[in-house]
């Protein structure tokens, strides 16, 4: 087949996103890859070595057009749900990605100017040291905790409504839990998960 004459990260990570989008996370493999860009196989590693640099390129290209500058206004909080909304937006078109956006949040480049625009966030509430850390890491923690959620097991899925219908005596509280949760929306889980997160830290 033939090939275009250059390519670009963009045009790679562009080319992996469509066969990620149409046939899955299992589907990116370097034949797929090579097809979707009409190229050799063997042509396509004249620009990556292997998965792993696609499945980076992939990260970025899904994250590129976040916004990643520090909000402005003087609630660090509200400066620090916005960060965490953007995230979000950004994975929403593209939820079988969710796994490569935990597995290359340290070798994205979109991805680690977001961790510093939250870090931006953070020092300027007043966290430092070990304990921006632990701020750092338990919001990152939530937000990827939460994505998983939202697009594996969304609590407006079938999996909400199997536990609310398990046995009232043997899990009194799972049943009634549940049950809640499926009169709330993915948005409901979102907002309420950063403010009950956001509200529990703070600088000493």
């Amino acid at each position: 087949m033939p090939r275009p004459r250059s390519l670009t990260t963009d045009d790679l990570g562009a080319a992996a996103l469509a066969v990620i989008d149409r046939d899955g996370l299992d589907g990116l493999t370097m034949r797929a890859i090579a097809k979707e860009l009409r190229m050799a196989t063997m042509g396509l590693y004249r620009y990556v070595a292997h998965r792993d640099q696609l499945e980076v390129l992939v990260v970025d290209r899904v994250l590129g057009a976040m916004e990643t500058a520090p909000p402005e206004g003087p609630d660090w909080r509200a400066k620090a749900t916005v960060l965490l909304t953007r995230m979000r937006a950004a994975v929403a078109d593209h939820p079988a990605t969710v796994p490569l956006i935990l597995r290359h949040r340290q070798s994205s480049a979109a991805s680690l100017h977001w961790m510093e625009a939250m870090l931006t966030v953070l020092t300027d509430a007043g966290f430092t040291g070990a304990e921006r850390v632990i701020a750092q890491r338990t919001v990152v923690g939530f937000l990827l905790g939460f994505l998983q959620n939202e697009h594996y097991a969304s609590i407006a899925g079938p999996g909400t409504a199997t536990i609310a219908a398990l046995s009232a005596e043997d899990f009194p509280l799972l049943v009634q839990t549940a049950a809640q949760a499926r009169t709330m929306s993915v948005d409901d889980e979102f907002h309420g998960g950063v403010e009950i997160v956001l509200r529990g830290l703070a600088p000493r």
